[in-house]
């Protein structure tokens, strides 16, 4: 991953940016053009009242004729107007398209996600890299989206840069009167080229000086990462109802000033960013902005002089203050955009290395039958997993087959490999070792979305939208209403549902809309239970289906789960081994092996870690024969 300190060569500069160019020409075609038409109105417009104002002034200051000031100064107003028009049109199309980057950056960076193998996606370096682009975006506003921006600086000065060459360049070839006495050395070719020296001297140190000022910014970055994360961790935790509650009771807040202190120091005078405002970031900072001055001071002069001299008339010095001014303004300028684009490409490197992330899983060609009788079988031969970076198995030779309407429950202790397992059969990661077969044929060889849709799944940490209760269910804007609502009645959300003002048109949470519900851990458990039923897959699999639901809600779950699968093969994984009373097997996993394998009675009959768990958790069950049993 590229640290911000990195040093990127200008041909690496150039091929980043002319990339980040491409890239949002790709997702918003119209951006740059319209910044680019905007900079060419933006700096060339302001020549046209230069250019007229002096000529009126010249003609105030010599002949006054009436005729001549007239169709001077209607000129310039109608050009004015005109221009002015033009670049307001322009302005609000450039406006209109530039208030979408943001979106268009989170779109992007969100298609790049779910485009990822999961695997990829879930892996920490993945994240940590994401990290790096959020921290470097928040806290010094570097990143792709700040080259819309110097792209259009760039432009803009190169424009007025043109504008003032024009207005600016008989100003070095008309001379002074003959006999100007002390003055005759502005007539020496060498006065225009000392000049030209100066001018491009300052000009060129003055963005020079702020670049390294900006850098000296940027280098902080990772001394002041964990602090800007922090507090917008603490924002955000206040914000959270959930995190809230802790903040305000045990008064977090106060231990997370004190890391925050700590570790962002932002008011700290003997924090590093300190002492850099008061040292070199400070002092480039400070230079750049008196160098500026200097040459406005110098440029005066120069023209004062041969106006002085006679070279020209007032309103001809007013131009040539105007347009040489301008030339510095525009050069410097440029000169900026490209400190910019140098100090950015560390940014966009970044940037790039998380899009250019390739998904490694091979995706096969194989279509999934699609039957209607839900005849699938599963089978896990020799199967065994290792997490990228670990140094053992999380899955150790696992071989199992799930019969066609079985239901199996996955139990074991934290970290014994249940969850993993899981998600090796709905294909989230390939094997290390060992096979997946789907009707006897390695699932590797089927088309990955069709495979993937033939499960229904509830995690334990799922997420429901805060769209329409209906589309919730229905996974989308289309859906078909009847069967949403049999689903909801299946998963024990039919009153609640009832009740609602909307029906199945209101909306889950308030984020969008005033009139949403808030809804309980077990309430949103149904919804989601609701959906997995809405799918109709051959598979269901339940991670935790009743962990947030009171003993009431369990009970009137397990009492109706023959018709809520519906002939369907069900996977749960549970803590509570309440759930496996009525399953047709249990596989018991232990440091990622299945240690046992069997039906409730057998397994307790046994002994073993299954009874070890069981008579740990005895005490809060019912009698078996508060469960149906499977036929």
């Amino acid at each position: 991953m590229t640290g911000m300190n990195e040093k990127i060569s200008w041909q690496e500069t150039l091929g980043l940016n002319l990339r980040a160019v491409r890239t949002w020409h790709k997702d918003c075609p119209m951006l740059f053009l319209s910044a680019g038409l905007f900079s060419l109105a933006q700096g060339l417009s302001p020549y046209l009242t230069l250019y007229f104002s002096a000529r009126i002034l010249n003609e105030l200051a010599g002949g006054r004729r009436a005729e001549i000031l007239f169709r001077q100064v209607i000129t310039l107003l109608l050009a004015g107007t005109a221009a002015q028009a033009l670049k307001a049109a322009i302005f609000r199309w450039k406006t209109a398209l530039a208030a979408n980057l943001f979106a268009c950056n989170q779109r992007r960076t969100a298609a790049k996600l779910l485009s990822l193998d999961f695997s990829a996606a879930d892996d920490t370096a993945t994240h940590e890299m994401r990290n790096r682009i959020f921290q470097t975006e928040s806290w010094s506003g570097w990143g792709i989206q700040r080259v819309y921006y110097y792209y259009q600086d760039f432009l803009e000065a190169l424009f007025k840069m043109a504008g003032a060459v024009a207005l600016s360049f008989s100003f070095f070839t008309l001379q002074v009167k003959e006999a100007p006495g002390w003055l005759s050395f502005l007539n020496h070719p060498l006065a225009p080229l000392l000049l030209v020296l100066i001018m491009a001297g300052i000009t060129v140190l003055s963005p020079w000086l702020e670049a390294a000022g900006n850098e000296c910014w940027n280098n902080i970055d990772d001394d002041m990462k964990v602090g800007n994360l922090l507090g917008l961790y603490y924002i955000q935790a206040l914000e959270d109802p959930k995190k809230a509650l802790d903040m305000r009771i045990y008064r977090q807040e106060i231990l997370g000033l004190k890391y925050y202190r700590e570790s962002g120091r932002f008011i700290d005078t003997h924090s590093r960013i300190a002492k850099a405002a008061r040292g070199k970031m400070g002092a480039s900072f400070a230079l750049s902005s008196a160098l500026s001055r200097i040459f406005m001071g110098i440029c005066y002069l120069f023209v004062c002089l041969k106006a002085w001299g006679g070279a020209f008339g007032a309103g001809s010095a007013t131009q040539y203050i105007g347009a040489i001014t301008a030339l510095s303004q525009g050069l410097s300028g440029m000169l900026k955009a490209l400190g910019d684009a140098k100090v950015n490409s560390p940014s966009l490197k970044t940037t790039f290395q998380f899009l250019d992330i390739p998904s490694r899983m091979y995706h096969g060609s194989l279509t999934v039958e699609k039957r209607s009788d839900k005849n699938y079988e599963v089978e896990f031969q020799n199967v065994s997993f290792r997490y990228p970076g670990a140094k053992t198995d999380a899955l150790k030779n696992i071989s199992i087959k799930f019969r066609i309407g079985m239901r199996l429950a996955v139990v074991g202790e934290n970290g014994s490999g249940k969850t993993t397992f899981i998600k090796l059969l709905c294909r989230l990661y390939d094997p290390t070792e060992g096979k997946i077969l789907l009707n006897g044929i390695d699932i590797r060889k089927y088309n990955y979305q069709e495979y993937m849709d033939i499960f229904s799944v509830v995690f334990q940490d799922f997420q429901l939208l805060s769209f329409p209760l209906g589309e919730n269910v229905g996974a989308g804007e289309n859906y078909h209403r009847e069967r949403a609502l049999e689903c909801l009645e299946k998963a024990g959300f039919s009153a609640r549902a009832a009740s609602l003002p909307k029906g199945l048109d209101t909306p889950v949470y308030k984020d969008f809309d005033d009139s949403g519900i808030q809804v309980s851990g077990g309430e949103a458990q149904k919804i989601a239970i609701a959906r997995a039923l809405y799918r109709e897959a051959p598979f269901i699999i339940l991670d935790e289906p009743t962990a947030a639901l009171d003993p009431m809600a369990e009970y009137e779950i397990y009492t109706k789960f023959n018709e809520i699968i519906d002939g369907r093969t069900a996977i749960y994984i549970s803590h509570r081994l309440a759930s496996c009373r009525f399953c047709d097997e249990i596989l018991v996993f232990s440091q990622g092996r299945v240690d046992a394998r069997g039906d409730h009675d057998t397994l307790l009959a046994q002994g073993g870690k299954y009874c070890q768990l069981w008579n740990a958790q005895a005490q809060y069950y019912t009698s078996p024969g508060d469960f149906p049993r499977s036929s």
